[in-house]
């Protein structure tokens, strides 16, 4: 399908603003196990009723394999390049590439990051920098503040942003993981964004409080929550949930005349398919799911942005299974059967049956709705994204 064929009065779309949402890890098996715990038999998802649906490939262009990572597969979507895992919007050659975050910023439109995740993470860095490895978290912080300037940025990773030695609203070395301290190499990074006119918050009050410009909010030294196997020690309390921080973020951008780019993510559920933990990712996506729900409520009422929901790759390789089928084909340890968990509004019960701790390179769904979104029906490459926002993000 071509992408000019969009949702429009006349066939000539109208479209200022852009949500994006990424369920990191998330393939259709993980929303069909929400779906079951969520709504049961009969129910459905709000990520899953937008009207349009389709489906994303996801490989790389590594040379050493052909499952992607989160940057790989971000920097797909934000430049339309594929490249080598852990490279940040630079192509295979190590040549930076231009970002939609940025060129929506050029073109006058509000941006923004929410993540459960470090907010210099892989996913949302993508949009907003180009680094050749992921790794460089600071240098990502950096490059936020003096070059693609996000007008809204929440989520964690305040470790990145404070020099070694130099803890800030969250202590160094907590109880839950003492691997955790603060680490940027490039100075005080808070005080810069503080001198740039962000507001500083680190608490869901302080985040309430806060008032329109621009905003930056750290809630965690680095994820929002603590990846473990069931049991030993996973933790998913965030200060801010998910779609407090969405809301907020909307409320921020939707004073731009001229439209935003939102990028959102829910780190959680790729963590802890990492760990073949089901409990918890059931968990992250009732708070992705929560979220979604915040965003088709403004989409509802602002017509003129579209919304996609997809996942950057599957992780975890999981199986929704009979909870009576005990046989488990995939072998014991990490990659055991998972549950039983209760599904909704029924005395029946299912299985998460994992096959690995990594990624896969099954396709994940893309659903949408509003302008350009049924430019999503059928199967595409992952780059087809900035094929379809680039239309609306860019002049």
């Amino acid at each position: 399908m071509t992408v000019g064929a969009a949702d429009a009065n006349g066939g000539r779309p109208k479209a200022k603003s852009v949500i994006f949402i990424n369920g990191d890890g998330m393939s259709a098996a993980h929303r069909e196990a929400a779906r079951l715990a969520m709504t049961g038999l009969d129910g459905r998802l709000a990520m899953d009723s937008l009207p349009y649906s389709g489906q994303l490939s996801t490989s790389p262009h590594d040379p050493k394999t052909a499952i992607t990572d989160s940057a790989a597969a971000a920097t797909a979507w934000a430049t339309g390049h594929k490249t080598y895992n852990g490279a940040i919007s630079v192509d295979v050659n190590k040549k930076p590439l231009a970002t939609l975050g940025e060129q929506a910023k050029k073109a006058g439109k509000a941006t923004g990051i929410v993540t459960t995740a470090q907010v210099t993470d892989a996913s949302p860095a993508a949009w907003f920098s180009q680094t050749v490895d992921r790794g460089q978290q600071d240098d990502i912080a950096r490059q936020y503040l003096e070059v693609s300037k996000p007008d809204v940025i929440l989520g964690g990773g305040e470790d990145w942003w404070l020099p070694a030695g130099t803890p800030g609203a969250f202590p160094d070395k907590p109880a839950e993981d003492p691997t955790e301290a603060s680490k940027g190499t490039k100075g005080d990074l808070i005080a810069q964004a503080k001198k740039s006119g962000y507001t500083y918050v680190t608490s869901a009050s302080q985040l309430k409080a806060a008032k329109g410009g621009k905003l930056l909010g750290l809630f965690s030294n680095e994820e929002m929550f603590q990846q473990r196997e069931e049991g030993k020690g996973d933790i998913y309390r965030p200060v801010v949930p998910l779609a407090d921080m969405t809301s907020k973020a909307l409320s921020t951008l939707k004073t731009d005349k001229d439209g935003f780019f939102l990028f959102v993510e829910e780190e959680g559920i790729d963590e802890f398919s990492h760990e073949n933990n089901g409990e918890k990712v059931l968990k992250s996506m009732a708070e992705l799911e929560k979220a979604v729900k915040v965003a088709k409520a403004y989409v509802a009422s602002h017509p003129d942005t579209l919304l996609v929901i997809t996942g950057d790759h599957d992780c975890g390789g999981a199986t929704v299974e009979a909870a009576e089928d005990t046989a488990d084909e995939s072998g014991d340890g990490i990659s055991k059967e998972d549950g039983p968990f209760a599904i909704a509004n029924s005395p029946l019960k299912f299985t998460i049956d994992w096959t690995t701790s990594g990624h896969t390179g099954v396709n994940v769904p893309v659903t949408a709705s509003g302008p350009y979104a049924s430019s999503f029906t059928g199967e595409h490459a992952n780059t087809y994204v900035h094929e379809v926002l680039s239309k609306i993000l860019t002049k």
